[in-house]
């Protein structure tokens, strides 16, 4: 294979039909394009690649083990009343001080959102709380009592 030393562009001189590439289509599909996608990148479009795509190759970052994420579990002031509610009309509500106590963190939750409303007091332990709940609670005369994570 002859190497070219000088651009083809140099030698484009006079506007003829086929500007020096012959007559049927070459410069034109795909073989000059010297393959589909990433073909070549080890190869012949080695200089490219190292021109615009210079991190193509090798690893970058990290993924996390879904085993480290830990999902929270939630519930909502709403449903903490409604089971307040049932646990009086069946007689097996444990109150203090006419507050209805309920321990989230005996039931397996992490979190109290704030969707619902507070119809009655209630006293609610947890590990963390959001601010709407909080003040949903308190405005109802309840209280909220936050659990320091023992692990």
């Amino acid at each position: 294979m002859v190497v070219r030393r000088e651009k083809k562009s140099r030698k484009l001189r006079g506007r003829t039909r086929t500007m020096g590439w012959g007559r049927i289509g070459q410069h034109r599909k795909s073989g000059s394009r010297g393959g589909f996608g990433a073909v070549g990148f080890h190869k012949h479009k080695w200089m490219w690649l190292i021109k615009y795509a210079p991190n193509w190759y090798g690893k970058h970052g990290f993924v996390s083990s879904r085993g480290l994420r830990r999902e929270i579990r939630a519930i909502n002031v709403g449903e903490l009343n409604e089971l307040a509610l049932q646990l009086i009309s069946q007689n097996q509500a444990v109150k203090e001080n006419e507050l209805v106590v309920i321990d989230t963190v005996e039931m397996g939750y992490d979190k109290v959102l704030g969707r619902g409303s507070v119809t009655i007091p209630l006293k609610v332990i947890a590990k963390s709380v959001s601010e709407k709940a909080k003040e949903k609670i308190e405005k109802r005369g309840g209280v909220v009592v936050i659990v320091e994570n023992t692990k």
